[in-house]
């Protein structure tokens, strides 16, 4: 149930519906845009549909809300969802574009990996420290060491920087190293996971289910925001079809059904869209034409030494030429700053 509020509502008012709210054993979020602050209520909706809610002084409507899901949609959020990330705004006006390897290499390999996403052009760094992987007798990655490396990288270029979190257990000790927790494909509907990220001030990139429908994305991004964490980033990864060429098959066409039904910005990552490094730029283009709000790739100086995923990372003249080519086409849909 959504609750839009007069738009000279005052702020006593606001703490009055509030207290009604919670009065009845629900939920209020309250939701402050440009020109309507909206409350959405969760919980019983037969418990509210009895109030005379448009009584109550600043109350100027009352909508039941479409969707399954309600946080994330733009209904209770008409505005548009900057995270802000060190300075770097995800969901603004810029294109943005994190990148590096998939695994944390080493302390002095991570720092050199991190200066040269800096000197080409990108904004933010990642790199795994924990790795999930098919197999368990492949490398699993650093771990709690890793992310030592990872600040690291941070001190040397000044680059937010964003690694995966995989256990409940483990999501306060990667908060406090880096800068946004990365959710991973597998981990999408890992519930208790979600809801401890949910739990923390820190960002989340909550990557799709690799067989996942977007309400099942969309949901799963609910859990995050239910727990209270607002800085959410959706990321599309491409998805599992009876396609043999590529690693997945491209979810472009996802963007603009999630950018019309969620407030919460976009960031694509192509790489394990495609699983081919040569097919990384046009796919990262098909995205941000799509309207993405940023990219995410792997980039190594010398992908064919990778300690994972080398077929599908970029090098460094492939990185510049994405960074180079995503301003170009941001220069022609309009998204620079």
């Amino acid at each position: 149930m959504l609750i839009v509020l007069k738009h000279d509502v005052t702020k006593d008012e606001i703490d009055h519906i509030v207290e009604k709210i919670k009065s009845l054993k629900l939920e209020p979020h309250v939701s402050t845009g440009i020109q309507r602050t909206i409350i959405t209520v969760m919980g019983d909706e037969d418990v509210i549909r009895e109030l005379p809610l448009t009584a109550i002084a600043g109350v100027e409507s009352v909508k039941p809300i479409l969707k399954p899901f309600k946080l994330v949609s733009r209904e209770t959020h008409p505005d548009r969802t900057v995270v802000d990330v060190g300075g770097v705004k995800i969901g603004g006006s810029k294109i943005i574009v994190i990148a590096g390897p998939c695994a944390v290499e080493g302390e002095k390999e991570v720092v050199e990996h991190a200066i040269m996403v800096k000197k080409a052009g990108a904004d933010m760094f990642r790199a795994g420290s924990y790795k999930p992987r098919t197999s368990p007798y492949s490398f699993q990655g650093f771990g709690p060491e890793g992310l030592k490396y990872l600040a690291a990288a941070r001190e040397a270029t000044g680059m937010p920087v964003v690694t995966e979190v995989m256990d409940p257990r483990d999501v306060e000790l990667v908060a406090s190293y880096v800068d946004v927790l990365q959710i991973g494909t597998r981990n999408m509907q890992n519930y208790n996971l979600l809801k401890e990220v949910g739990k923390i001030d820190k960002p989340v990139l909550l990557k799709r289910g690799m067989s996942s429908t977007v309400n099942e994305f969309l949901m799963s991004a609910e859990y995050i925001l239910s727990q209270g964490n607002k800085q959410v980033i959706l990321c599309p990864r491409g998805i599992r079809t009876f396609e043999d060429v590529t690693r997945n098959t491209l979810d472009a066409g996802v963007v603009p059904i999630i950018k019309q039904w969620s407030h919460l910005p976009v960031v694509a990552d192509p790489s394990h869209a495609m699983g081919i490094k040569d097919f990384v730029l046009p796919a990262a283009m098909a995205y941000v034409a799509a309207g993405a709000d940023g990219i995410m790739v792997e980039a190594h100086p010398n992908p064919e030494d990778a300690f994972s995923d080398g077929q599908q990372t970029i090098d460094s003249a492939q990185l510049i030429a994405l960074v180079q080519k995503l301003g170009k086409l941001a220069q022609v849909i309009e998204r620079v700053e």
